[in-house]
């Protein structure tokens, strides 16, 4: 009897806590705004910007000192490339950075005097590139263009050499082509921007609007003398668990709508990759929501001000995107990033949706971030009840300090 009668006060507790943190949420238009604004409407907002994911045509400016027939050939094809277009050829060095410095080109291509000459001599010719590094889009633009290029001369000159040898066609084919290879990107064939980036942003903003719109709302009750930890005060019998609990389900609830349209109905707006299966979407939608609201409540038992959250925002949202290994692998992170990198669900999320979603895995494709976000869930669950326990254990000695003594 008394087995039924705790599992019934806990359900009534846990969901009398629930509710309550859900009027509080819908009470603050700070976190509204953070919740439904920022979180519905930045997934929309990236992928505007990003929308055209493709740069083609990034103008460069090409110094030919050589002025021979290979280096103007070689020019040519670079200016038949989908990456480049060569806007103009320049007398010297100093004519193309003037052009690069004004921003009319993103790159040049330098043609050394001696080109042709050691080409002839069966030695190594070389070609200088310089890139605008403001983006690295220009650099990847110039560079995969020049090397495409360079295959095609490499293979034409052995072809030319050979053919004087008195070799045959069949043969020049089979020498200069004796390891054929076949260029193929089956998750972005055209390398573009927003398939590269905008997944992960995606995940990312789940995770940081809700720990701002978390922070935020417990920074103004701190601020105002109230706590999470001994809320609601009118519910009897509640204990660390079904605080953290009834607390994470109103914010569970809440972002597992959020998460499904920024991870499903996002991409299809979009017309971005969607090669996952839908329930096993919604299965790590669930799992990394999890992961989201535990990590958001023990970190969140730090913030004592309200405007602290701004400062974090500028400060962490940065740190998050590189840590998932989007803009540099994580396999050349220093070790120290490394771990640092655990701290956060999006390292392992981010990887998880990518291989899921765009790549076209199943649950067992992100099987080891799905183990690390678990395992996150667990120890971030066992913190915040922690976190939990030491604010009310120093709540009630503070409230016992300010009682005045009574007189004898």
């Amino acid at each position: 009897m008394k087995e039924k009668n705790y599992i019934k006060t806990w359900f009534r507790d846990f969901w009398g806590i629930a509710t309550y943190e859900l009027k509080l949420i819908f009470s603050d238009w700070g976190v509204l705004l953070i919740f439904f604004v920022a979180g519905l409407l930045y997934p929309l907002l990236y992928n505007l910007i990003y929308r055209n994911g493709i740069l083609n045509d990034t103008p460069i400016a090409v110094v030919d000192d050589s002025g021979s027939t290979l280096s103007r050939r070689y020019a040519r094809e670079v200016d038949a490339t989908r990456e480049c277009a060569v806007l103009c050829s320049c007398a010297n060095m100093e004519e193309a950075k003037q052009l690069m410095q004004q921003r009319k080109v993103n790159g040049i291509i330098y043609f050394p005097s001696d080109y042709e000459e050691r080409i002839a001599l069966h030695e190594t010719a070389s070609i200088s590139v310089y890139c605008d590094m403001s983006s690295f889009l220009y650099y990847k633009n110039a560079l995969m263009a020049v090397n495409h290029v360079m295959l095609e001369e490499m293979n034409r000159i052995q072809a030319d050499t050979f053919r004087a040898g008195g070799y045959t066609e069949q043969q020049i084919a089979e020498l200069t082509e004796f390891i054929p290879y076949e260029e193929n990107n089956p998750y972005n064939r055209a390398f573009s921007y927003n398939i590269f980036l905008v997944g992960v942003i995606l995940l990312l903003i789940i995770q940081q609007t809700m720990f701002y719109g978390m922070s935020l709302l417990a920074g103004t009750m701190r601020e105002q003398n109230r706590s999470f930890a001994s809320l609601p005060d009118k519910i009897k019998g509640h204990g660390m668990g079904r605080i953290v609990l009834g607390r994470g389900a109103a914010y569970g609830l809440l972002y597992m709508g959020i998460s499904i349209y920024i991870m499903t109905i996002v991409p299809a707006i979009f017309g971005m990759p969607q090669r996952g299966n839908f329930f096993d979407l919604l299965m790590l939608a669930f799992i990394f929501v999890t992961d989201c609201v535990f990590f958001s409540m023990t970190w969140s038992s730090f913030i004592t001000r309200r405007e602290s959250v701004f400062i974090l925002f500028l400060f962490m949202s940065p740190i998050c995107l590189f840590l998932t290994g989007t803009s540099w692998p994580t396999s050349a992170f220093p070790k120290f990033w490394e771990w640092f990198s655990y701290l956060f669900p999006t390292t392992f999320g981010c990887k998880a949706y990518i291989n899921m979603n765009t790549a076209g895995g199943n649950l067992s494709a992100a099987g080891e971030c799905i183990i690390g976000m678990t395992l996150q869930t667990i120890i971030y669950f066992i913190l915040a009840n922690f976190a939990v326990y030491v604010e009310n254990h120093l709540l009630k000695q503070k409230n016992q300090d300010n009682v005045p003594a009574v007189e004898q």
